[in-house]
């Protein structure tokens, strides 16, 4: 693949445009302040920003640490543009690179024992500090010095070097649930993450990937990531219908990518005797004690395990997975838009009708692919 060209150079004026989240709903392209280098860190002109499903929350209803009016945008790769003072890090002006949203505290228990994916004190871009949904950015100290940035390898689209944040999540749960040969797995939910989680569970060996939805249009996107088996939820009943799929043995491993609260007691409901279950989607506040018969975990051994976030480790295996092409970010992006398009992206995204889309704040790469 070659990569996509650009350029970078420093700002020419006081203002930029970003997208400025004022409440739920009311979103749009404005005219802020650019942001000036931070001391230690660094600013970065945004090459592409990917539009994730937190952010869609958040536009959606808000977020409990997000204070509006804000910029969003978390899943992004940029050029070097300036150095901040008292700079110390590795990167120089016009180097590209991909940025993991998250800085560690580097302080817990977790973080002095190299656990950072348990860090307690993690802070965010687009939460703690203003996102990359912007034609700049500035990097905090605190994620040069305790985050997760790499390089973009040579002969990667920069757009798909944005959206390894989201990747690397996957990579960190499906490394704790020891996903490998011969597993049969059962994926509820098939938005970007669930199409994510098919194609990483091939590369590490999977036997056989079922996935489920409700969404029929949902499940014609994932079928590019070629799962062995698509249930279509709304019309068969799902735990019925993996039993009869597995010859009524169930799954070895089951992955709720989804915030739905039934996909957990479904999940418990269809796997394996000493299954595995990765709670990866998030679920509602007001719905986060989901009806889980517990007596079926204990009587049949099972496995719950939760993630979030990411290590750097994980970061730097989603771009080498990324760049050989085992997991094909050219199907999960189905949508490359210029940033003045994103309230078009936003609203389509909303609707379950992109799988993923990538804004591009200076219109580098906007015409390659657009949709």
């Amino acid at each position: 693949m070659k990569q996509s060209t650009g350029s970078w150079a420093k700002p020419h004026s006081a203002a930029m445009k970003a997208v400025v989240v004022r409440a739920p709903m009311d979103f749009a392209v404005e005219d802020v302040p650019v942001p000036e280098a931070p001391e230690g860190g660094l600013l970065l002109q945004v090459y592409a920003c990917g539009l994730c499903g937190s952010d869609l929350r958040t536009l959606r209803v808000g977020h409990r640490k997000v204070t509006f009016p804000w910029i969003i945008g978390h899943e992004l790769s940029g050029y070097v543009v300036e150095l901040g003072s008292d700079y110390r890090g590795p990167w120089k002006e016009g180097d590209l690179l991909a940025v993991g949203p998250v800085a560690y505290c580097g302080v817990c228990d977790f973080c002095r024992a190299a656990q950072h994916e348990l860090c307690t004190g993690y802070r965010e871009i687009a939460q703690h500090w203003p996102g990359g949904f912007a034609e700049y950015i500035a990097i905090p100290k605190e994620c040069v010095e305790l985050g997760s940035i790499f390089r973009v390898p040579e002969g990667l689209d920069p757009a798909f070097a944005a959206i390894t944040e989201p990747i690397a999540s996957c990579v960190h749960a499906q490394e704790k649930g020891e996903i490998g040969l011969g597993d049969t797995l059962v994926i509820i939910g098939t938005g970007p993450v669930g199409c994510i989680h098919t194609s990483l569970a091939r590369a590490r060996g999977a036997d056989r990937i079922i996935v489920a939805d409700i969404d029929a249009g949902r499940l014609r996107l994932a079928e590019t990531f070629e799962p062995d088996a698509a249930v279509n939820a709304k019309e068969k009943p799902l735990v019925e219908e993996v039993m009869r799929l597995t010859d009524g043995k169930g799954a070895d491993v089951v992955i709720t990518a989804t915030p739905a609260p039934q996909a957990v007691v479904q999940a418990v409901e269809m796997a394996k005797k000493g299954g595995r279950i990765l709670l990866f989607g998030g679920l509602p506040k007001q719905a986060s004690k989901p009806g889980v018969d517990m007596n079926i975990v204990h009587y049949n051994a099972l496995h719950l395990m939760g993630t979030t976030i990411f290590a750097p480790r994980h970061q730097r295996t989603a771009l080498e997975l990324v760049r050989s092409g085992r997991i094909p970010a050219d199907r999960l992006v189905t949508h490359r838009l210029p940033l003045s398009d994103f309230r078009k992206g936003a609203e389509l995204a909303l609707a379950g009708k992109v799988l993923k889309a990538v804004f591009f704040p200076h219109g580098e790469g906007a015409p390659n692919g657009q949709h």
